[in-house]
């Protein structure tokens, strides 16, 4: 095995190096061993760290420039514009997430200017089952016993909400949040598996009923973006299609290549 570095530069921080021409062996295969997964996982929760310190250390105002940035590149893309049905999550403050406040608004302006459908997730247990569900106002959101925003499961008139598993139409597009990414479509969630468990269900009702895959779209700070092979992955997580950041678009698979029109 090729020798480890002794560490990598990322935005300005410098992270431990793993082997992690390993990592990338691992993932070319269809599962993991106890050790490989248990490896993986340590690696997993010592750069959730070192990230959380990086997105800590943000300046406000910084944040806030990169926020508008790109919720304003997302809401005047094409693929944005044509999109009609999505899943996108709730923004938190306290996590530091990219803000989705204003994309949200936007989505849900009434009509003639409004014209999507939005899914938004609702966390059910501690077994990483999320369900997303439609709302059409801000008002359908209550914040949770964690202080994050979540639509309630019934709307004002008792009737349940439309599970996005259960719809009839697909969505074009998921906005997804996460810890980390790179260029070559990992991501690094906050280690819940919510997202991976979803998507993985999304993606296997689609294929089912031959709609369409949506485009995963992360939203990710400058920060968040670390160089390719820093991040492990297993079998079980699912690559993105497309970065956005302040810088732009970064489309990742050839599915974005083709629908992003970049």
């Amino acid at each position: 095995m090729r020798a480890a570095a002794k560490g990598v530069l990322v935005s300005g921080q410098l992270y431990a190096q793993q082997p992690y021409g390993m990592l990338l062996r691992m993932t070319s295969t269809n599962c993991n061993t106890g050790d490989e997964l248990d490896a993986i996982f340590k690696q997993k929760k010592a750069l959730r760290t070192q990230v959380r310190k990086t997105l800590k250390a943000i300046d406000p105002s910084l944040r806030s420039q990169q926020d508008k940035a790109i919720q304003d590149i997302i809401v005047g893309a094409p693929w944005f514009k044509s999109s009609r049905g999505l899943c996108a999550y709730i923004s938190c403050s306290a996590l530091r997430e990219v803000d989705t406040s204003k994309l949200l608004s936007h989505i849900l302006q009434p009509p003639p200017a409004g014209d999507k459908k939005l899914y938004v997730p609702r966390v059910e247990d501690k077994n990483s089952h999320m369900r997303m569900l439609n709302i059409s106002r801000i008002d359908d959101l209550v914040a949770n016993s964690m202080n994050i925003l979540e639509p309630t499961p019934v709307d004002a008139d008792g009737n349940a909400r439309q599970d996005v598993l259960q719809a009839n139409d697909p969505v074009d597009i998921m906005l997804l949040p996460g810890l980390a990414f790179d260029k070559s479509g990992r991501r690094l969630g906050r280690g819940g598996g919510y997202y991976d468990t979803f998507l993985k269900n999304y993606r296997d009702l689609a294929e089912t009923r031959n709609w369409t895959q949506p485009l995963l779209v992360a939203l990710s700070y400058s920060q968040q973006i670390l160089d390719d092979g820093v991040i492990p992955v297993t079998s079980t997580d699912i690559p993105v299609d497309a970065l956005v950041s302040p810088e732009g678009v970064i489309p990742i698979s050839s599915a974005a290549f083709d629908r992003m029109d970049l």
